[in-house]
């Protein structure tokens, strides 16, 4: 599986930190940001969003601050559904896929830490869409719109 990952200089460190990690077992692509020099954030995340919405196999790492308006900026691409993940119960990492197929996760640097974010990446990574004729009837009314 390809994972493309993008960030703004928030998440600069914990993208490294991911790639790092996350290349050890998967096919790593950095769209960047390259240090922590501030940036505007969908400079980065508009490429693995256009990536993913290419090649359907594929999954994306995105994070920022908060990584709400990274998922922001990641939702206007077609076919595109990112999650937001910044701490708490990694059950709803689980529920993006099984129930949203997400397709990106959107992290938030500032609130989780390293052995979270991991923790959450490698969870939503394993976990596969449940293929539930109401998700996917959902699903598809999102596609539509």
């Amino acid at each position: 599986m390809k994972i493309f990952l993008g960030s703004d200089h928030a998440g600069f460190p914990l993208k490294e930190f991911l790639k790092k990690h996350l290349s050890k077992t998967y096919d790593v692509e950095d769209c960047g940001t390259f240090d922590e020099k501030p940036c505007d954030y969908p400079d980065f995340i508009f490429p693995v969003a256009e990536k993913i919405a290419k090649h359907k196999n594929s999954k994306g790492i995105i994070l920022g601050g908060s990584g709400q308006g990274e998922a922001i900026a990641a939702n206007r691409v077609k076919g595109i559904r990112a999650a937001v993940f910044y701490g708490g119960n990694p059950e709803i990492v689980k529920l993006s896929r099984t129930h949203n197929n997400a397709n990106i996760l959107s992290l938030g640097a500032r609130f989780v830490t390293e052995k979270e974010a991991l923790s959450a990446v490698q969870l939503w990574l394993e976990t596969d869409f449940s293929e539930e004729e109401r998700h996917v009837r959902r699903i598809k009314k999102i596609d539509a719109h």
